[in-house]
């Protein structure tokens, strides 16, 4: 028997803010400047949904520990200077909040630092403070289950009560693999065939997120 829902997980970029679109841009201009030229498409597929420690491994296995180390710093610098000039919400996603009636939380790759700059920025931090968790808590990042198993054991809920709103591909096989059931949010950079598969919904417009996870209650 499915568990009525008790708890929505969400993602931080790419579903709460529009973060993404940034750290691509980014991350492709570092590849040029650095020796390892990517397309928007190859960052999407290497390093959207994980953790900066895994994108660092990525990078240091390509160029090397030292140019790992600089790309590291260069993004971090460029990708706050581009946060603070033109991040905002995802669109519909303040609208989807307000109309849904469960209790929500975040968990997300990146770090409490990084979330309370993005979230800060566009508004949101408040509404999500005390129940923020990071890859950096677990062992594992994303797509294992670890950080969607932490954050159902922090809020005190069985994870099968659980539903998680992503973005990227390695975010929905983390909550397959948690026993949780996925809302795979198509409209940023992952293709809508990538994030399809086992106890996943597909969707385009955030403000269909609340009819949808009405539909599972």
């Amino acid at each position: 028997m499915i568990k009525p829902i008790e708890l929505v997980i969400f993602d931080c970029d790419g579903v709460l803010v529009d973060s993404e679109r940034i750290a691509a841009r980014v991350q492709v201009a570092l590849g040029a400047e650095l020796g390892w030229p990517l397309t928007e498409d190859e960052v999407v597929d290497r390093f959207i949904g994980r953790s900066h420690a895994a994108i660092h491994e990525q990078v240091a296995a390509q160029l090397g520990p030292e140019t790992a180390a600089i790309w590291s710093e260069r993004f971090e610098q460029l990708h706050r200077e581009a946060v603070d000039a033109e991040l905002a919400p995802v669109d519909g996603l303040p609208e989807a909040l307000d109309a849904l009636t469960l209790p929500t939380c975040v968990a997300s790759s990146g770090s409490h630092d990084k979330m309370r700059h993005t979230l800060g920025r566009t508004g949101l931090y408040e509404r999500f403070a005390g129940r923020i968790y990071s890859s950096t808590e677990v062992p594992r990042g994303k797509p294992a289950p670890d950080l969607f198993l932490h954050a159902a054991q922090q809020m005190g809920v069985d994870p099968e009560a659980c539903v998680v709103v992503e973005d990227s591909q390695p975010g929905v096989h983390a909550a397959r693999a948690a026993g949780m059931r996925a809302f795979g949010y198509a409209g940023g950079l992952t293709p809508a065939e990538r994030l399809e598969g086992r106890n996943t919904t597909v969707f385009h417009d955030m403000r269909e997120l609340p009819a949808l996870i009405a539909e599972h209650c």
